[in-house]
């Protein structure tokens, strides 16, 4: 028996605009790109579940692997999410979930996952996150969100995902493996407010209550010197490791502020093109500084002044806007 909640078509799917091939950074991380796409899904705007993002920071190594919070998304949509005891084989919990109309997240090996092709997909063991939504277990074929879009697998990657007999183990990963991490979505309860205005702006408030209280590009650019010597001794997978948690996760962060503060600023008054433009350029400058390290690891002598200065001055400008008219 096929389960399957959503009319979706993989080949006819339209991404969300956050998703856009024109945005610096098209993608984000796994698990907020997947939650952006499944909220499209339910006709539910990600857009006004983005006020997180305004508290973003530098932690030490790398910067916040930013997502949505659960309780963000119950306070504006009524979506639950809850982790789950996975005491028997993922794909009766899928199954099990699914016939309950709840979707689930699920951490799974991106090696079988064809959306990854050339990047991951059957050359690569990458640990990701999934959101499947149509499962069709006698036809071993699932329906599931990765990253920006919607996508099927079947055959041998069906095998592979759940380690089916045959499946993993011809890869020679067999052997006890910790169960995944899951989460139950629960979707009986969606509300679809017209207007969550005040909604959303309680959470900047709330956001905003636990930005950083130093500027994290200083700090960012203190560890980077730390850094540039070490990391221009490393290889290029090194590097793009590297970049992910530090340059891509700033990045993609700030730009996904900056969309938000424009959502907020239609909806609440307006006065906040200025800080949605700094944030756009903390995401551009970051870039930027990617590209400048790819140089330092192929042994080039790149000043990172001009991204970082660029970073530091942007992040103290966007949130005076946003700290004047929000924790006055």
């Amino acid at each position: 028996m096929s389960l399957q909640l959503l009319a979706l078509d993989p080949d006819n799917y339209s991404t969300h605009p956050l998703h856009a091939l024109d945005r610096t950074w098209a993608e984000t991380n796994c698990y907020v790109d997947l939650w952006i796409e499944v909220l499209h899904a339910l006709d539910l705007d990600p857009l006004a579940a983005a006020a997180f993002t305004l508290e973003c920071d530098f932690e030490g190594d790398q910067w916040t692997f930013f997502k949505f919070p659960p309780e963000d998304l119950r306070l504006l949509f009524g979506v639950e999410v809850s982790e789950m005891n996975v005491w028997r084989p993922v794909l009766d919990h899928v199954a099990e979930q699914l016939g309950q109309g709840c979707l689930v997240t699920v951490e799974v090996d991106a090696w079988f996952l064809p959306d990854t092709a050339s990047v991951t997909y059957h050359s690569a063991h990458a640990k990701t996150t999934i959101v499947p939504q149509m499962l069709d277990s006698k036809g071993r074929r699932m329906g599931y969100f990765h990253n920006s879009g919607y996508f099927e697998l079947d055959g041998g990657d069906f095998d592979g995902i759940f380690r089916l007999e045959g499946g993993a183990d011809e890869l020679g990963i067999s052997g006890w493996v910790p169960p995944p991490y899951m989460e139950r979505v629960r979707l009986d309860r969606i509300r679809r407010d017209p207007d969550p205005t005040s909604k959303v702006v309680e959470l900047v408030r709330e956001h905003l209550s636990r930005r950083p209280q130093t500027n994290p590009m200083v700090r960012f650019a203190k560890r980077l010197a730390e850094d540039i010597e070490w990391l221009a001794s490393e290889d290029l997978e090194t590097f793009h490791l590297y970049a992910f948690g530090t340059c891509r996760q700033c990045g993609a962060s700030a730009e996904m502020a900056a969309s938000f503060v424009d959502w907020l600023d239609a909806r609440d008054g307006g006065g906040l093109t200025v800080a949605s433009e700094h944030l756009r350029t903390i995401s551009t400058s970051a870039k930027a500084l990617e590209l400048a390290l790819s140089r330092v690891v192929r042994g080039r002598e790149v000043d990172l002044g001009g991204p970082l200065g660029r970073m530091e001055s942007s992040w103290e400008a966007a949130m005076g806007v946003l700290v004047a008219k929000y924790r006055s």
